[in-house]
């Protein structure tokens, strides 16, 4: 016997009555409590995954007294140690060295015998782990003088592609912190616009970061050499000049914000010393703020490091994050998951 149009009808009703909290969990509802279950889940449950959602759900609800508004979520993020793996050296670094021994098997002592450059020829990896951006941005101009800004993407781009991490036999851009990658794609589905301020050199990570973690080259804010616009031979080019132009690390990374966004962020994300300042600026700001850093305690997964390490150095930055409130991530405790390619 066949139903009546009717009865189909009802029937219709209740499959789709049964089904729409899976059809809700399956689209964007743009709601902080639904994404809380659906974009965080290499997070363990407990304080520090809640503040990130709480304090999501505060600027987000319309009608309450923390919101704010889409254009004003600004979040800022460090890169090496906060959103990707920085030991047991910078993978800035580790791409210099590599360029170094090209670059000195074919010039001259006048290069070669630069202490930069043999150390970074010698693997000197003291050395180059305390020189900081300054000494890393040094270095860059030294080996890649007069380069047109894309000659040196191309350069970036070829390495990143086939370099990999020494300990996980990873390509670098797959030793990225899973809950972090969360986490942006959490906030920027919840109204944020991302940007990542690093004392790296901004020509080195924007090849990669759209790709990477879904910030645009325009977002990327780093160390930078100075420019100059060319036009001769009939091409114009912008050609990048063996002089530092800015290192943003420290108190440097409050004014490239405010240089480059003009809005004072009101969630940063940071795991260093060089990262205190960028906080402290964020949590300084009128009304609801997150101001978190990543504690690497995971020695296992990842490394175990802060107040003693040479490389994302942790001591004063976790010493006012636990006097000022902040959320600090143990990266043992708070993470399910470090890498996406860990084995379940």
């Amino acid at each position: 016997m066949r139903p009546s149009k009717l009865s189909r009808r009802w029937l219709l009703i209740a499959l789709t009555t049964a089904l729409m909290p899976l059809a809700m969990l399956s689209q964007s509802p743009g709601t902080a409590r639904t994404a809380e279950v659906l974009d965080l889940p290499s997070w363990s449950d407990g304080a520090s995954k809640k503040s990130i959602v709480d304090f999501v759900e505060a600027v987000t609800k319309k009608d309450g007294p923390d919101y704010v508004k889409p254009e004003e979520r600004i979040a800022v993020f460090d890169n090496d140690g906060t959103l990707w793996c920085e030991m047991p050296i910078y993978p800035q670094v580790v791409f210099l060295m590599n360029r170094a021994k090209t670059i000195a098997a074919t010039k001259g002592p006048e290069i070669q015998n630069l202490p930069l450059v043999r150390a970074a020829t010698s693997g000197d990896i003291q050395t180059l782990t305390s020189m900081g951006p300054k000494g890393t941005q040094d270095l860059v101009n030294i080996l890649h003088p007069n380069l047109t800004v894309g000659e040196f993407e191309k350069i970036v781009s070829e390495w990143i592609a086939t370099a990999k991490h020494p300990r996980f036999n990873q390509p670098y851009t797959d030793c990225v912190y899973q809950p972090m990658i969360e986490v942006i794609a959490y906030l920027k589905k919840n109204g944020f616009t991302t940007y990542i301020v690093s004392g790296g050199g901004t020509d080195f990570m924007r090849p990669w970061t759209e790709k990477t973690y879904g910030i645009v080259p325009e977002h990327v804010i780093g160390s930078t050499c100075k420019l100059d616009y060319s036009s001769s031979d009939g091409e114009p080019k912008i050609m990048r000049l063996p002089e530092i132009d800015f290192i943003n690390d420290k108190d440097r990374k409050p004014v490239a914000i405010e240089r480059a966004i003009g809005r004072r962020p009101i969630a940063a994300f940071g795991n260093s010393n060089g990262d205190q300042q960028m906080l402290e600026w964020t949590a300084a700001g009128k009304g609801k703020r997150l101001a978190l850093l990543v504690h690497h305690t995971d020695s296992k997964r990842e490394y175990k490091y802060d107040r003693d390490s040479k490389v994302g150095r942790l001591d004063k930055a976790l010493d006012e994050a636990n006097e000022k409130g902040w959320t600090v991530v143990d990266m043992k405790n708070d993470w399910k998951r470090v890498f996406a390619f860990e084995s379940d």
